[in-house]
């Protein structure tokens, strides 16, 4: 349905009608949404990705309101921030009122008890249409003392009975009632009804005494109590574990099982001299790496090797000297960057390190054309190209390895697996390091990244940098005042907004009028949209400091080293996963100066709170990337997705490590026995998902 996003065009319900009009006689090839009555909330389906009743069923709840009622001694005495649910009568039209970005729909309720309460409802303007005077309700609602009011968290019309006060609440766009869609989910459910079927194993469902996949779907979306939550959510969260650490484990032992063949050995001696000779001391986490990536590189087999550290733990340190290791048994290096700017900053750093040992670098992206393209690609044919840095322009029909025996991917989470493959598929038997700076505990890493062997880097060669870390109202007056001080302090500032199109705050052409208003002729633009040539010119312009603004999207999470750059605002910053805005942060503060990095939102829910206050509290890599993995709502998981963690759709890797070393046994233990019948539909099915993107 992304062809019909058009900034024209606000209204779902028009384009729904748009799209009739124009693909009468589609055949099903515009796939239009029709699982209700209602062509507004078919249009909302289609834009969640949900086309079918089984897709409408995997929306699982983001989580369970209880509707377990408050006594009226309770309600007597009402304590500030504090969870209440009353049952009553609605005394008033509910009257809706904007102001700057915010609604408040408000109106009266009388309890159960007689007793009146003035309540609010803010940026739900749908409960005026939905209920009307005179309805009976229930309300979980917090006490605002300061207004001396209740806002509401959730309403549902009528008194809702003990073994239904476990109600369901959905992530749904704004315009989607959750009642609409719970609704749409019991219909979908028994429409299935005989059509959901068990995937899980006979002998492991009896183990861990699973009940049928048709109930667990009923019990996860219609509770009648905990204990019934626990007993749907167990049987989706095992089977999901169970297929994901399954289609891990085939592709770990089927690059266990690929021999390199005859290739002269790693020279140790020159290693060790080369290390000795960097301007740079290794901290014991480097060290580390190191040799375990060299005993892999020595070994039989081929090395498949996630190596991850928080940013300016010294990554690139360690594939420098690899790269350099892997020239000593005279073969060729690839390293592949996500942006023309990383690489290019990989160029330079590269270069300084290794051509005064001898090592030829070379460089190749997109923009490289003519002569000096056919340059690059001979010197790398005819072998007297040791090592070769650029973006995918790597893996193009025409750029031929004599001798790739290293292959090196930065950023890995911006590429997919297949795209990882298809530079692999340049050597013969080449070894993979893949590069992250979103780091996550070992635990967490042994189950997300089960197909590789990790090193982690968590110590820093120099001191942290210092950055101040705020949430902030969405007020560009004030930030103009904040950055004009930073401008005289002879700082830059980034200034970032999540899309290139959008409304307000999230659009980064209206956040650099915004800027540029306050500061003409001082803001640089960039953003994935632009074309290369642009790009650069950007970029060169706020390094060099002549606009010492940059607004931008998260196209700078990574690449960019500014050392007087030392403040960030950061525009709808929930869009943004708690990593990418930790990456962003990274940008800041580089010269060794107390650096500002500032989150600007109006009006946090306390969900917002509770995901921006991670940042606010800590600057370590790990405990934030692992937050990111608890707050993160249900995904899709996918072999060729390109995101920084393999998404679940029920799974949370934080919470369920018990079920995850649970499911990665069974898995050994299936792949042990493939001749037995019970296992041949999972084996067929985690085959297909790999087939093609096995990474070596």
């Amino acid at each position: 349905m992304a062809f019909f996003s058009h900034a024209g065009i606000r209204q779902p319900i028009l384009l729904y009608r748009l799209a009739l009009l124009l693909f009468p006689l589609s055949g099903g090839k515009m796939n239009l949404v029709k699982l209700t009555s209602s062509p507004k909330l078919n249009y909302l389906l289609g834009e969640m990705g949900i086309f079918t009743p089984f897709e409408v069923i995997n929306h699982l709840p983001r989580r369970y309101d209880s509707f377990c009622y408050a006594t009226r001694e309770e309600l007597m005495s009402l304590a500030p921030n504090r969870r209440y649910v009353l049952f009553g009568k609605i005394l008033t039209p509910i009257q809706v009122t904007r102001f700057s970005k915010i609604s408040a729909a408000k109106f009266y309720l009388r309890d159960q008890y007689g007793d009146d309460y003035a309540m609010v409802a803010y940026n739900r303007p749908y409960l005026g249409k939905t209920f009307k005077e005179g309805d009976d309700v229930s309300v979980a609602a917090s006490f605002d003392s300061k207004r001396h009011e209740l806002s509401v968290i959730s309403i549902k019309k009528g008194r809702i009975d003990a073994a239904h006060q476990l109600v369901p609440v959905y992530s749904l766009p704004a315009d989607y009632p959750n009642h609409s869609f719970a609704s749409l989910v019991k219909k979908s459910l028994e429409a299935l009804k005989g059509q959901i079927y068990d995937h899980v194993p006979s002998v492991f469902a009896q183990k861990y005494r699973l009940i049928h996949r048709e109930e667990a779907y009923w019990k996860c979306h219609f509770p009648a109590s905990p204990a019934d939550l626990n007993a749907g959510r167990r049987v989706l969260k095992y089977e999901e574990a169970l297929t994901f650490t399954l289609h891990n484990l085939l592709i770990k032992r089927a690059n266990k099982a690929l021999i390199k063949g005859d290739r002269f050995a790693l020279d140790q001696g020159k290693i060790d001299s080369f290390i000795a000779k960097l301007p740079f001391v290794l901290t014991a986490d480097q060290k580390k790496a190191v040799d375990e990536c060299l005993s892999d590189m020595g070994g039989g087999t081929i090395m498949t090797r996630l190596l991850q550290g928080d940013v300016g733990t010294g990554k690139t340190l360690v594939a420098a000297i690899l790269a350099y290791a892997n020239f000593t048994r005279g073969e060729q290096t690839a390293i592949m960057a996500p942006t023309e700017s990383l690489a290019k900053q990989h160029l330079g750093y590269f270069s300084a390190l290794l051509e005064p040992f001898g090592v030829k670098v070379g460089y190749l992206t997109g923009l490289i054309k003519g002569k000096e393209r056919k340059a690059v690609l001979s010197a790398l044919s005819d072998g007297s190209l040791d090592v070769l840095i650029g973006t995918h322009a790597l893996f193009g029909a025409d750029v031929l390895y004599p001798n790739l025996g290293l292959a090196i991917i930065d950023e890995q989470h911006k590429f997919g697996v297949n795209q990882r493959s298809r530079l692999l598929g340049k050597g013969e038997r080449a070894d993979l390091l893949l590069m992250s700076a979103t780091p996550i505990p070992r635990t967490l890493s042994l189950t997300l990244y089960g197909d590789l062997d990790v090193s982690s880097l968590a110590l820093f060669p120099f001191k942290k940098r210092e950055v101040e870390t705020k949430i902030v109202p969405a007020n560009y007056k004030r930030a103009a005042l904040t950055i004009a001080k930073a401008l005289q302090e002879e700082r830059q500032v980034y200034v970032i907004a999540p899309r290139v199109e959008g409304e307000g705050d999230e659009s980064v052409q209206a956040v650099y009028e915004k800027i540029s208003g306050f500061f003409p002729g001082l803001c640089a633009l960039i953003h994935g949209q632009l074309d290369e040539e642009s790009k650069e010119k950007a970029l060169e312009e706020f390094k060099s400091g002549k606009k010492p603004i940059l607004v931008a999207t998260s196209i700078v999470e990574v690449g960019i080293d500014v050392k007087k750059a030392g403040m960030m605002f950061v525009f709808s910053p929930t869009s943004f996963s708690l990593s990418s805005l930790h990456q962003l942060r990274g940008r800041i503060g580089r010269d060794g100066q107390k650096a500002h990095f500032y989150m600007c939102i109006s009006a946090p829910s306390e969900e917002d709170k509770e995901k921006l206050g991670v940042l606010v509290d800590s600057s370590d890599g790990f405990e934030i990337a692992e937050a990111d993995l608890r707050l993160r709502g249900p995904g899709t998981l996918s072999g060729t997705r390109q995101s920084g963690f393999p998404e679940f759709s029920f799974l949370s890797p934080v919470n369920d490590l018990k079920i995850f070393e649970c499911a990665r046994a069974d898995a050994a233990y299936i792949i042990d026995h493939q001749g037995e019948k019970q296992f041949l539909y999972l084996l067929s099915k985690a085959k297909e998902a790999i087939e093609g993107a096995s990474l070596a």
